[in-house]
């Protein structure tokens, strides 16, 4: 019993240091490159919250049992549900990948799955696998497919009660962590080998168990998901620094360095991993909520993307799809909105980094290696010198030309000694939201 006692003493040592030790294989290197290469991806909250138009979080929020709460499945039937056009209309949009809620905090799964028959397959008369048409339509049309998963759970009664969930029903006296993780590793495993297109899990929940003394297991997880598909990237939105085993530091509802939320005071951000910020295309909850109409603007989703962008960012714009399986046509209207501008403007935020010109009252910049594109989204406060403005940044490069990027007119420019470039622009700028000047580098 005491040589047992140490082989499994010695086996979790060895995995906790493993997880310290976590050195990314080189297709997850590679994975890490090619999603930082399409800044835009669309984030999709569905499940059967949807039929009650209330948000994601309607079972917290209404105080709701959650034995009647789940009762909703039964007559879940998104008829005009249809992955090949909401895929379509995502590529039209310029989005390099899609994040879909694979799981929610209410613990309904929108995939097949052996774990339970509270699932979209077994559970719904809709019977159809929700997770697995949409990874296929991905393939099809060579979107990066991602999924979201909640690690916190209202439905289960082997989750260790934390911050919420406390008005659902359930009993106290059954949680069993020990039980739970090996049910989200038995998911994840499904997830990780029915569908071999899955390029990144998105975690959500950490922030149910604020306290430091709850361990979450997340070097055991990490590690498990890694050994399965090394190249699958793992972002948490945990609101707090990455660990070792993540591969994508994110950022809730505010930009990186921002937070007017409260929830991204973060310590460091990273310059080696990969950045994304997510929002809502709504201004209201990420599920569908019937009574919100407001949805943000087209300018205010590309000065989002643009802003993302020149933070080293990608922005992942969420969209909440209604009960009977439509996008809603507002958010339709706006993604074609944004595509519209992509298809003039997506090189100078795909495949782009940062550069040193700090941001600037007019707004923005972006770069590769020869050029530099200067987004104009405030022109009015470009400097004034009589006829025409004048923008002034530090460049301390050698400079083959400035023009407007959109109809390559040619721009006046001036080098100083001190690696100031100084560059006219016409009195009226009529581009909205955004007026961009190459600067050519070669």
């Amino acid at each position: 019993m005491k040589k047992l006692t140490t082989i499994i003493i010695a086996a979790a040592l060895t995995l906790c240091a493993f997880a310290q030790q976590y050195v990314p294989s080189e297709a997850n290197l590679k994975a890490r490159r090619e999603f930082a290469s399409t800044r835009l991806g669309i984030f999709l909250h569905w499940g059967i919250y949807s039929m009650y138009g209330q948000g994601e979080w309607y079972l917290q929020t209404a105080r709701l049992n959650e034995a009647e709460y789940r009762k909703a499945a039964n007559g879940f039937y998104p008829a005009e549900f249809n992955a090949s056009e909401w895929i379509k209309a995502f590529k039209d949009a310029g989005a390099g990948y899609i994040t879909f809620t694979s799981r929610h905090h209410d613990g309904f799964s929108m995939f097949k799955t052996a774990t339970s028959d509270y699932n979209i397959v077994d559970g719904t008369p809709f019977g159809r696998d929700v997770v697995g048409e949409l990874a296929k339509a991905c393939a099809d049309e060579r979107l990066r497919f991602h999924l979201y998963y909640s690690i916190l759970d209202w439905h289960r009664d082997d989750y260790p009660l934390g911050e919420t969930g406390h008005a659902t029903g359930r009993p106290a006296d059954r949680q069993d962590y020990d039980s739970y993780f090996n049910f989200m590793k038995s998911q994840l495993n499904e997830l990780l080998t029915n569908y071999p297109n899955l390029g990144c899990l998105w975690f959500d929940g950490q922030w149910d168990h604020k306290e430091k003394s709850f361990d979450w297991r997340l070097d055991e997880l990490y590690s498990y998901i890694h050994s399965i598909k090394d190249d699958c990237l793992i972002g948490n939105n945990h609101h707090s620094n990455t660990i070792p085993g993540e591969d994508i530091q994110m950022f809730e509802r505010d930009l990186p360095g921002q937070n007017t939320t409260g929830w991204n005071s973060y310590d460091t951000i990273s310059d080696v991993l990969p950045l994304e910020t997510c929002t809502t295309m709504s201004n209201g909850a990420w599920g569908y909520q019937v009574a919100v109409t407001d949805y943000k603007s087209v300018d205010e989703i590309v000065t989002l993307l643009v802003k993302a962008a020149a933070k080293n960012s990608n922005l992942l714009i969420n969209i909440g799809p209604q009960p009977d399986g439509n996008l809603p046509a507002t958010a339709l209207e706006r993604l074609r909105g944004v595509g519209d501008w992509m298809r003039t403007y997506s090189s100078t935020v795909n495949g782009t980094t940062s550069t040193a010109i700090p941001e600037q009252a007019w707004g923005v910049s972006t770069r590769t290696a020869d050029r530099i594109f200067l987004h104009i989204l405030s022109p009015e406060e470009i400097p004034s010198n009589g006829v025409k403005g004048q923008l002034v940044v530090p460049v301390g490069e050698k400079i083959a030309g400035v023009k407007e990027y959109a109809s390559g007119a040619p721009l006046r420019y001036k080098l100083s000694k001190d690696g100031f470039l100084t560059i006219d622009t016409p009195a009226a700028l009529s581009a909205s939201p955004d007026w961009v000047v190459e600067i050519d580098l070669r």
